[in-house]
C-alpha cells in the first residue's frame, strides 16, 4: 500500500469485522456490524471494494460470491495510520505527537506510570 490515507469510521468498523471473521461475504460483514449500525448491503459492498482498491483487503470468488479477507493486521494498519498522521500533522516529528498528547489530554496517574514503564523498556532494548 502506497501512502496511507486515513480511514473513516465505517472503513475501520468493516476492517474490525474482517479481522474478527477472518474472511467473509458482504452479508457476513454486514451481519457482524448489525449491533453497531444498520447498513445496506450495497453500502458494505462499496466500502469493501474501496478497501480492496486501497490494498487493505483482497477477495476470491466462491459460488459466485466474493469472499473478502484482510491483507493487513490491526497492528499494521494502526502503524501505517499513525505514521501518516505524524507525517502530515507533525512533519514527521514523533516527539511533537507525544508532546501534544501529554499537554492536550487528561492522563491519569496510572496511565502516566504505564507510559513511563514503556519508555523504560524501550530504552533498555535500545541499550542492549
Amino acid at each position: 500500500m502506497g501512502r496511507t490515507k486515513q480511514l473513516g469510521d465505517l472503513q475501520i468498523a468493516i476492517m474490525r469485522a474482517l479481522w474478527t471473521l477472518g474472511e467473509g461475504t458482504v452479508a457476513q460483514v454486514r451481519d457482524a456490524l448489525t449491533e453497531e449500525r444498520e447498513l445496506a448491503p450495497t453500502t458494505v459492498a462499496t466500502v469493501l471494494s474501496r478497501l480492496e482498491k486501497g490494498g487493505l483487503i483482497v477477495h476470491h470468488t466462491e459460488n459466485r460470491q466474493f469472499i473478502y479477507r484482510p491483507l493487513v493486521s490491526k497492528t499494521e494498519l494502526l502503524r501505517m495510520m499513525v505514521k501518516d498522521l505524524v507525517e502530515r500533522l507533525f512533519q514527521g516529528d514523533q516527539t511533537a505527537l507525544v508532546s501534544h498528547l501529554l499537554h492536550e489530554s487528561e492522563i491519569s496517574a496510572g496511565d502516566l506510570k504505564r507510559v513511563k514503564a514503556m519508555i523504560a523498556a524501550k530504552e533498555k532494548r535500545a541499550k542492549a
